[in-house]
């Protein structure tokens, strides 16, 4: 039986559509508002014990400009699926952090990076850049010869000095 004949049976298969990949990890496509049941699903009855990354990809100018990528594991299937949604600048996406903790720093730099929100993460705070950076530097919009950061140090080293 295959990853997605597998899938079929243990989740709803009226929640998710397969997306077509260039390899051959499946991928699943889904509304952002169903993607929370759908890994639950996939952790209790589609055997994923492991989410592995979570990233997205910016299609600026479009929309829904944000593509989230999802990357899970079953050891016990020796099997890979990626899940993908997309949402929009300022569209917040539920956390899987409650069923798989280990997505919580994946989730994080996604935010950094991306400034993609994660409703009920517990602790969804910069990881790469410092606090108080205004920007997220792997957006498309993020100017190619970055954001004048001799002004920024100068204005951080200012505040730890007072």
């Amino acid at each position: 039986m295959n990853t997605l004949e597998r899938l079929a049976e243990a989740c709803s298969t009226d929640s998710w559509r397969e997306h077509p990949t260039r390899d051959d990890i499946p991928c699943l496509e889904v509304e952002p508002e169903q993607l929370h049941g759908l890994m639950q699903d996939l952790h209790d009855h589609g055997g994923f014990e492991c989410s592995i990354f979570v990233t997205a990809i910016d299609h600026f100018p479009r929309s829904p400009r944000f593509e989230l990528r999802y990357g899970l594991l079953s050891v016990s299937h020796n099997d890979r699926l990626h899940v993908m949604t997309t949402v929009d600048e300022g569209q917040a996406v539920q956390t899987i952090t409650d069923i798989w903790p280990g997505a919580s720093f994946s989730e994080r730099e996604c935010y950094d990076m991306f400034g993609v929100h994660f409703e009920g993460h517990p602790d969804l705070r910069r990881l790469l850049m410092p606090e108080g950076y205004e920007h997220h530097p792997l957006r498309k919009d993020f100017p190619h010869q970055g954001i004048e950061p001799d002004r920024l140090y100068r204005e951080w080293e200012r505040g730890r000095s007072d």
